[in-house]
């Protein structure tokens, strides 16, 4: 009765840890974000930074053709997130194309945000790209970077303008969203979908 019992117990528990297995398998490959469903379209070890470049869309986009992505970058050998972030920051500001919206630090935890704006053209048409990018350590090794970034096309001032007023009011929250998230465990494999 006793090996029944445990043999019942040992199926359990494999089964338990199968479903774990999986269901973080599945997460990795898919991020929710802002009420979006993001899904994995590139991930390629980058041997600058030694570690792997996760980017995610959503289902209709990909990384030749997208407004919306979040990307997971490990820097393997970056050990300061803060002096990382400072580094981008000198980058953007130095940069004739890009302007520092916020840069937010915490010496405690070692961690950093920075927010900024790119103005760029796509196939003859001017858009900002967005982005927020939170540096934290990794729990091993280096830096993590987790990234969201939007696209805003316009063709006019007074789109400009309704762009550049909606990233004002909306800077805070996506800051925030970014410090508060965990960074999704990086998926180690190649992977380009178009």
């Amino acid at each position: 009765m006793l090996t029944d019992v445990l043999k019942y117990f040992s199926l359990f528990v494999i089964f338990a840890i199968i479903i774990v297995f999986c269901s973080n398998k599945a997460s990795a490959e898919e991020i929710h974000f802002d009420n979006t469903k993001y899904i994995l379209k590139y991930s390629i070890y980058n041997p600058t930074s030694q570690g792997y470049m996760n980017e995610y869309f959503p289902a209709s986009e990909n990384r030749a053709n997208w407004t919306k992505m979040i990307g997971i970058y490990y820097y393997i050998n970056e050990k300061s997130p803060i002096k990382f972030a400072k580094e981008m920051d000198k980058t953007i500001e130095t940069s004739e194309n890009s302007v520092l919206i916020k840069f937010i630090e915490n010496k405690k935890q070692d961690k950093a945000v920075v927010s900024f704006l790119v103005n760029n053209t796509e196939n003859g048409r001017n858009y900002f790209e967005y982005n927020v990018y939170k540096y934290e350590k990794h729990p091993d090794k280096g830096t993590m970077m987790l990234k969201y970034a939007v696209k805003y096309f316009c063709n006019n001032d007074e789109e400009i303008a309704a762009v550049g007023n909606k990233i004002r009011e909306e800077n805070d929250k996506y800051m925030e969203q970014l410090i508060t998230s965990p960074i999704p465990p990086v998926v180690e494999k190649e992977i380009k979908i178009d």
